[in-house]
């Protein structure tokens, strides 16, 4: 998705959204029914009405899912996931104890055969909200949903070693899939007729392409990239034509409009990647894919060979638990397995539920039947969904909640631009918001609070740390000596850039956030566990020593003195790289370098970005010593991604989002996958990643992540520049913030605790 400027991490659960808490509230207050009317408005982004908790992708979609359906296993305040959520376990944090309860309690045994067993056990008193109870069957269900070969939602639970899945998962094709992977052309119709492809590529992939980019389209204006959502604007906005001064407009592949059509829009998406549907649909969907656009009938899967008609893994051992079984060990497979769980008589099909004979709620490879359900969820949580109208999304307690029904009855989430998040809570449209917090958002906040303080009698704030972290990144084979990305030499001149640009980002970062975010070294969340901290023995600052291994700051050094420092040392590295340097100045690159390179920022085409000043200064700095360092400043973001995607970009900025746990296989590991953008391919990573990603001993996982963290930033490929904060904004007026979670963070936010909130009495909501 291109929703968020940031790439985003894959993982099947949303950490501190909504966790289990106590029978109690954190508080100690009792719960009970409903006791006000006043309903609870709260601002959001735009929703994309995937309220599935299979389908889901958006983050403001992800909220109003986890509302509805709890997770099989819940977190704690530090992001540790919660084992025994029966009984509950309380830890403490912050100098409190608190108790945590969830709907299940989960055992891990390591066998014997190097097999690994998950057993689930649940509570034998959760009731779904139209009062069916929730068994083991509910949780086969869910799990077969997200295991079947026609899935394709955003978890990716199927990439989990489970035992027998592969043989399950064998054998099927999604029929669209296969009619794209066999082309218009094809003329072998055993797995469908010549008429179903005719129909296919004549009109219902055509018909589909039109939705699909409207929704492109949509979207763009939604988000204001352009003025309104016709074919010419969108494809003006996404990069796929220029506007002249007659309205004309000349897209990619040389073609003039007067006036597109979506149909037009879609062709030149195609055209652009020569046919590739599946690739054009990866890299240029919005928040829809152009094949949810299809009638259900061709996302069913096919047998195109033999497959198991269950999968061994999966047992149900009782009439309330499940056991997992892997084939090797997997440390973050206990995040992947605690899914959120769905009703199977309202997702799937009674009638083709039969666990003994291999029957589990629906055909395999056809969800239709769940597909169905995706704007009109039910499920078990503490609020049920009533209805979305007018981009408002309409809530309302769940009486059957395990934790007691909710005290404030009606909630609501509210589409809210990001301009009036603020002026929204003051003005009473919406009573909490999450707005981008920066200095000046937080200098608005204390200035409408008499105390003048960012919490007070009209606001009050929440923040925490997100869970994620902004960055600079490489491309090893673009900037390298030789094409070789992982020589020496290559090193060398990329930590010469590195060094330049890391040596202004105190001074930047502080000036764009002010409190709000601070400057990391290592490239990962400070929020997780596995952070290095600056208490640690070997703690280093990124980039701060020279070609020699010498340190290049003291303490003493003035902000000027730093920047010329950085300076002498970064042409120690180019000289290193190769590169001639004489009288201070870098006169000649060696052969397969060049004298300059391009870092692309998707800062608004004006600069709102917090690494742009630090970029900024440091290309001037560069220009001093005779390199060029290139800012292109992009309005559509769309341009970063899709030279991202190609491998064409040099530099980039842009964030990383974080699961729970920090698994670093996607985007260091060679293999795992495209969202490794920086072309490390290196065996002695590999291993590391693995060595991490395969052992459970947390103290044994974090050294070897510090491990695999150090070789990243010896690589010089990344270059860590800020933990930013988010935060809640809440009307003190209105809502009862003595009933918000006490001592939020990351990972458990008030949604946590929603339960126990409670409004203010008040007339009415405008």
């Amino acid at each position: 998705m291109r929703q968020a400027l940031a790439l985003l991490l894959a993982g099947t659960m949303v950490a501190g959204l909504v966790s289990g808490c106590g029978s109690k509230g954190q508080n100690g207050t009792e719960t009970g029914e409903a006791t006000s009317n006043t309903p609870l408005v709260i601002a959001s982004q735009d929703m994309s009405e995937k309220f599935s908790p299979f389908f889901v992708q958006s983050v403001p979609d992800q909220r109003l899912v986890d509302l509805v359906h709890p997770y099989l296993l819940t977190n704690d305040r530090a992001g540790e996931i919660i084992m025994n959520g029966i009984e509950g376990e309380t830890k403490e944090y912050n100098g409190t104890d608190y108790t945590y309860k969830g709907i299940a309690d989960c055992k891990i045994t390591e066998n014997d055969d190097g097999t690994v067993d998950y057993d689930f056990t649940l509570r034998d008193d959760i009731k779904f909200s139209d009062g069916e109870p929730m068994t083991a069957d509910d949780v086969i269900f869910s799990m077969y949903v997200f295991l079947d070969p026609s899935y394709d939602g955003s978890a990716s639970t199927y990439a989990l070693p489970i035992k027998g899945l592969e043989a399950y998962r064998s054998g099927s094709e999604v029929l669209y899939k296969l009619m794209l992977k066999n082309g218009a052309d094809n003329t072998d119709f055993t797995y469908y007729t010549q008429e179903q492809q005719k129909q296919f590529f004549d009109t219902d992939l055509p018909a589909a392409g039109e939705k699909w980019t409207q929704n492109i389209a949509d979207f763009c204006a939604a988000q204001g990239y352009s003025e309104d959502n016709t074919a010419k604007s969108a494809m003006a906005a996404y990069g796929y034509g220029d506007v002249d001064d007659n309205g004309v407009l000349t897209a990619p592949s040389g073609k003039t409009y007067d006036d597109p059509t979506m149909a037009d829009f879609f062709n030149e998406i195609v055209a652009k990647y020569d046919g590739d549907y599946q690739m054009a649909s990866d890299t240029e969907t919005a928040d829809a894919s152009l094949f949810d656009f299809l009638d259900d009938s061709y996302k069913a899967t096919v047998e195109t060979g033999s497959s198991a008609d269950h999968i061994e893994g999966i047992q149900k051992t009782g009439d309330y638990s499940v056991r997992v079984t892997l084939t090797d060990v997997d440390a973050t497979a206990i995040y992947q397995l605690a899914i959120q769980v769905a009703p199977m008589h309202y997702y799937g099909d009674t009638s083709k539920y039969d666990y003994d004979n291999n029957k589990f709620g629906f055909d395999k490879g056809d969800l239709s039947t769940v597909r169905a359900k995706t704007n009109d969820p039910v499920g078990a949580g503490p609020y049920k969904f009533v209805k979305y109208e007018n981009k408002i999304a309409y809530m309302e307690a769940n009486d059957t909640y395990f934790e007691g029904a909710p005290k404030t009855k009606n909630l609501q989430f509210k589409t809210t631009s990001e301009a009036d998040m603020t002026p929204g809570v003051l003005q009473g449209s919406v009573d909490v918001a999450d707005p981008s917090m920066s200095k000046a958002v937080l200098e608005q906040i204390s200035g409408e609070n008499s105390d003048g303080e960012i919490s007070g009698d009209k606001l009050t704030t929440v923040l925490t740390d997100y869970n994620g972290y902004g960055y600079i990144g490489m491309n090893s084979q673009n900037i390298s000596v030789g094409g070789d990305g992982s020589s020496e030499a290559s090193k060398d001149l990329r930590k010469a850039l590195a060094t330049v640009i890391a040596v202004y980002r105190d001074v930047t970062i502080d000036s764009y956030y002010g409190e709000a975010a601070e400057v990391i070294n290592y490239p990962i969340s400070n929020t997780s566990w596995a952070a290095p901290q600056k208490s640690d023995s070997d703690y280093k600052v990124a980039f701060s020593v020279d070609v020699d291994g010498n340190d290049i700051y003291t303490d003493d050094m003035s902000e000027d003195e730093k920047y010329a420092a950085a300076l002498k040392a970064a042409l120690g590295y180019f000289e290193a790289a190769g590169y001639t340097v004489k009288d201070g100045k870098v006169t000649a690159a060696p052969e397969g370098a060049k004298m300059s390179y391009e870092v692309m920022i998707p800062a608004g085409g004006n600069g709102d970005h917090p690494s742009f000043g630090i970029l900024t200064e440091a290309s001037n700095a560069l220009k001093t010593i005779g390199f060029d360092l290139k800012i292109n400043d992009v309005a559509d973001s769309n341009l970063l991604w899709n030279g991202l995607d190609a491998g064409t970009i040099d530099m980039w900025c842009a964030a990383w989002q974080a699961t729970l746990d920090p698994d670093m296989f996607q985007i260091y590991h060679s293999k795992g996958g495209d969202a490794n953008k920086y072309a490390i391919y290196s065996d002695k990573l590999d291993k590391m990643v693995m060595d991490a990603k395969t052992n459970t001993d947390q103290s044994y996982r974090k050294a070897k992540y510090k491990e695999c963290l150090d070789f990243v930033v010896d690589y010089a490929v990344e270059i860590p520049v800020y933990q930013r904060q988010e935060g809640f904004l809440f009307s003190t007026e209105r809502v009862n913030v003595d009933t918000l979670a006490k001592d939020q963070t990351t990972y458990y936010r008030w949604f946590s605790e929603i339960q126990n909130v409670e409004m203010k009495d008040r007339k009415s909501v405008v």
